[in-house]
């Protein structure tokens, strides 16, 4: 199998895995998903992230207290990683936030998600499941890390080895998301 049929499968093995074993993450493996994550492209080389990486369990209670909605049924699952790797979004450089301008659009956000993803993809490369939460009570985030309040919380990524099967992915059909040369 090439490196492209294994990225392939890498990409389809990964999902969001709400589900965890109580088995710990070793360092060797959180170390090379947050390379994954800190060597990710971004607009004018900006790199406006900063990854706190939360391994005690009293932290991980608390946040997913601020990710739960119990209502709604969500996030009931974030106290069962080993990791939540909380995402603050940083002041981006001077060129990216001049180019954000021009254009009116935020690419500090997209480099964040593209972030995210290599931190998903090498977390499924390391036998780890992940999930990415937005939904969560950003005020409670900020004040149980101890993030400044004109920081921007934008995601919780849930780090650990999961408890449920690899499930199917559900996809629109190519012929509905991918086009050639027009609209």
């Amino acid at each position: 199998m090439g490196e492209g049929e294994k990225m392939l499968d890498l990409i389809r093995k990964r999902q969001s895995d709400r589900k965890y074993t109580d088995q710990p993450v070793e360092s060797e493996k959180l170390g090379r998903i947050l390379e994954a994550g800190r060597l990710s492209p971004s607009a004018c080389n900006a790199q406006p992230w900063k990854f706190i990486v939360v391994d005690d369990r009293n932290l991980i209670m608390k946040l997913a207290e601020a990710a739960s909605a119990k209502i709604l049924g969500m996030n009931s699952f974030v106290s069962q990683a080993q990791i939540n790797i909380v995402i603050v979004r940083e002041k981006p450089n001077l060129s990216s936030r001049i180019g954000s301008t021009i254009k009116d659009k935020d690419y500090s956000l997209i480099d964040i998600g593209i972030a995210a993803g290599n931190i998903c993809l090498q977390a499924a490369a390391e036998g780890l499941g992940s999930c990415m939460i937005g939904w969560f009570d950003e005020p409670m985030v900020r004040k149980i890390l101890g993030i400044p309040a004109s920081k921007r919380v934008e995601l919780i990524i849930t780090i650990g080895y999961p408890a449920g099967e690899t499930r199917t992915k559900k996809r629109k059909p190519p012929e509905e998301v991918i086009s050639r040369n027009r609209y």
